[in-house]
């Protein structure tokens, strides 16, 4: 059985969530407290044991290959004034077997993924998706990798969600759980009503797929908003090799819309040694601005 060493991370969408901030910055570069989202997603990567990692892009996504990449002058700079920790934080961000590829139209998630085919080869590989930031003990990318080494399957991450919530996720439909937390599927349906959802398991953003995936999406025909659905190609990738599903029962952090990430930014403040204390404070203080408000109406 190979071992799984290559990460695609698809950062070709349009941001549209965020504008205008993301008019011209990219979404994967909004900061939770100090440090870009898609930095988050190439440690989990690294910590998982992956090697090589591509990033497929687009237009305005120049500042996240300058974000991985050197900046002399800048480290002079923090050099000469002794900040030791800043440089640290800027050089640990250099030594990563980083390539990009360009999307060169916004084809979908499942085109996203297609574009990585010829650095993948014939490799079994993970897809980690930015808008998802996931904590645990075991990183869910090591989680992906240690059900593979087992069965040998392409294997994606689910996550019970509240049933109204359904049409926001490609949703599997569960047929036996082989072992605790490990299903086989019948079907994955991408985006279903909560009448059509055939169950509350829904697919988040990590995947580890062999590479006959690429096949499966070569042949997958655009689908919901007239996009290539990566869900689309699992369920036809799934009628011919079994696809699992690994239920993830960690943290989980939307960071792909407004609330999701003010309400990350927050809980990760919490627990940043510089920040913690002033802004437990400032919540404090807010807290009881609100109370006393609703007291009086």
């Amino acid at each position: 059985m190979k071992k799984v060493r290559k990460a695609v991370i698809p950062a070709a969408g349009l941001g549209t969530r965020f504008l205008p901030a993301t008019k011209a910055l990219a979404k994967e570069m909004l900061p939770i407290v100090d440090k870009p989202t898609i930095q988050f997603i190439v440690e989990e990567a690294r910590q998982s044991g992956i090697e090589d990692i591509v990033i497929v892009s687009g237009k305005s996504k120049r500042s996240i290959e300058d974000h991985f990449d050197s900046n002399p002058e800048l480290e002079d700079n923090l050099i000469a004034k002794h900040k030791t920790e800043m440089l640290k934080l800027v050089q640990e961000t250099t030594d990563i077997n980083l390539y990009f590829i360009r999307q060169s139209h916004p084809r979908g998630l499942g085109d996203a993924v297609l574009t990585a085919k010829a650095f993948i080869g014939n490799e079994p590989f993970v897809v980690m998706l930015g808008d998802d930031m996931m904590h645990d003990q075991v990183p869910l990318t090591q989680q992906l990798i240690d059900s593979y080494q087992e069965t040998g399957a392409s294997t994606l991450a689910v996550m019970r969600v509240p049933h109204e919530d359904t049409a926001k996720y490609g949703v599997i439909d569960p047929t036996a759980e082989v072992k605790p937390g490990l299903f086989n599927v019948k079907n994955f349906v991408e985006k279903p009503t909560p009448e059509q959802a055939p169950s509350d398991l829904a697919i988040i953003g990590r995947y580890l797929f062999n590479p006959e995936i690429f096949d499966a999406l070569e042949h997958t025909a655009p689908g919901k908003g007239g996009e290539v659905q990566l869900t689309d190609a699992i369920d036809l990738l799934n009628r011919t090799q079994r696809v699992f599903a690994h239920e993830f029962k960690g943290e989980r952090h939307d960071v792909g819309n407004k609330f999701g990430w003010l309400k990350t930014n927050i809980e990760y403040g919490l627990q940043h040694p510089e920040v913690k204390d002033e802004l437990r404070q400032y919540l404090e203080q807010i807290g009881q601005q609100l109370l006393a408000e609703d007291q009086r109406k």
